[in-house]
């Protein structure tokens, strides 16, 4: 039986009826031609006081933290470390702007953000460093593992949030990815189910400029990535990732609207990665130095000082309080990274599955007979060498 003679076949038609409308009108969901801003415009006026010396103190804070890891990746003392200087009020902004019974997810470049949110310093460089699973338990402080998988945290964010809104609970996610992270099949899964669902999430993509060395107009034609939002039927917004006072302002209007029922977020946060990629990477491969410096002048911190500064909210004194606490908090960081771990071996095999398979256990065994017969060597080379 061919389509034409299916009951019904007579009202057929080969594209939609006159009567067809989007689903979703799409202009409230586009996002704004340039970056939202309030540093130096009039609406820092209305910003709180306190939540500025507050994102200051964190940013001064951040900047150290990176330059601190970065310096134990050359001391040894870190296998790697992808390095978040000036992008700290995106880091600082999605720490902040999360209740406590909210998530964070970060990916691999957002160390700074679970410090900020709480984590122990040492604890987020544990996965870094190759100490032991995560480094933290997630649970405990409501963030998921940094990722290292481009994109993959996202359908994870979106699976945690529609759970929770299936459960009843008062809770968002905020998922942070780069702009490197929004070429992955994952970040559209991850979009169109947390529309389609309404889930809760945030989605925070911090656009950088480079996925690696990989230019962002070698990644997309679209006019924003913001813009991409438009596409799975939710908002998309646009601000200056180098101001802390508007993303914080921007993702707050997310998550309240996340939790308020409306559904995801889409917000890219215009930023630049000052740092290589990683210790690993020469970025004047792929850069000029011109371009670095001119992102210099819109630092993060310098915007914020100078607004602080200029409605006489921060002296020299505050400027040099917030720095003092930052090189407590390097020098802290620094002697704890330089003692060494003790590690167990037989740990390997811990939180692999939640009932171990034949097989691990195999492997296990087989693992403590070798150290067993090692201990067992150098307590007679011990012995030998006292005699």
């Amino acid at each position: 039986m061919t389509v034409q003679e299916l009951p019904g076949a007579a009202a057929y038609r080969p594209t939609p009826p006159p009567a067809w409308k989007p689903l979703t009108d799409p202009a409230p969901l586009l996002p704004d031609p340039e970056p939202y801003r309030v540093l130096g415009t009039d609406a820092a006026a209305d910003a709180d006081p306190e939540l500025l010396l507050r994102l200051y103190a964190e940013l001064v804070r951040g900047r150290r933290y990176n330059a601190q890891a970065t310096a134990l990746t050359k001391q040894g003392r870190l296998a790697v470390y992808p390095s978040s200087t000036g992008q700290e009020a995106c880091e600082i902004a999605a720490a902040l702007v999360l209740e406590e019974r909210d998530w964070l997810f970060p990916s691999y470049r957002d160390t700074l953000a679970a410090v900020a949110r709480g984590l122990d310093p040492v604890e987020a460089l544990t996965l870094l460093r190759g100490d032991r699973h995560t480094g933290y338990d997630p649970r405990e402080h409501r963030i998921a593992p940094l990722c290292t998988p481009l994109a993959t945290q996202l359908p994870h964010a979106v699976g945690l949030a529609h759970a929770a809104r299936l459960k009843g609970d008062d809770v968002v996610a905020l998922a942070m990815v780069g702009d490197g992270g929004t070429s992955e099949g994952d970040f559209h899964e991850a979009l169109n189910f947390a529309a389609v669902w309404r889930a809760p999430v945030v989605f925070l993509v911090q656009n950088n400029g480079f996925a690696i060395s990989v230019p962002l107009a070698k990644q997309t034609a679209a006019p924003s990535l913001a813009h991409k939002a438009v596409g799975y039927g939710m908002p998309g917004r646009l601000v200056d990732g180098n101001d802390a006072a508007a993303v914080h302002q921007v993702l707050g209007e997310a998550v309240a609207r996340a939790r308020s029922g409306g559904g995801p977020t889409l917000v890219e946060a215009v930023t630049y990665r000052m740092d290589a990629h990683t210790n690993a990477d020469d970025a004047t491969r792929y850069r000029v130095d011109s371009e670095v410096e001119a992102w210099r002048a819109h630092d993060p911190i310098r915007l914020l000082e100078r607004e602080l500064t200029g409605r006489g909210l921060l002296g020299d004194d505050g400027i040099e309080k917030a720095r003092a606490a930052a090189e407590r908090m390097a020098a802290a960081l620094r002697e704890r990274m330089n003692a060494d771990p003790v590690l167990d071996p037989m740990a390997l095999f811990a939180h692999v599955y939640a009932e171990q398979t034949d097989q691990l256990r195999e492997q296990a065994a087989r693992l403590r007979v070798e150290l067993d017969a090692e201990q067992d060597q150098h307590g007679h080379d011990d012995v030998e060498e006292g005699r």
